[in-house]
């Protein structure tokens, strides 16, 4: 069975901080969103040219680590 991916889009200014990551939880920056994905899923992580890189998680991945990164109201 073929599970499709999701690709989560990350940018980075020029001194390594993040400042753009799709599927952020509200609450979260994009370095913190960006910080948690790594811990959780660097292995998915792939770096691309020009300051991009790219997580790849199913839907339900993802909603697990947005659940678990969703800081508490």
């Amino acid at each position: 069975m073929d599970t499709q991916k999701l690709i989560l889009h990350t940018r980075f200014a020029p001194n390594g901080t993040v400042v753009e990551i799709s599927e952020r939880p509200e609450g979260l920056t994009p370095q913190a969103w960006f910080n948690f994905l790594s811990d959780k899923a660097g292995d998915v992580y792939q770096t691309l040219a020009g300051g991009r890189g790219v997580f790849r998680l199913t839907r339900e991945e993802l909603a697990a680590l947005r659940q678990a990164a969703t800081p508490a109201a």
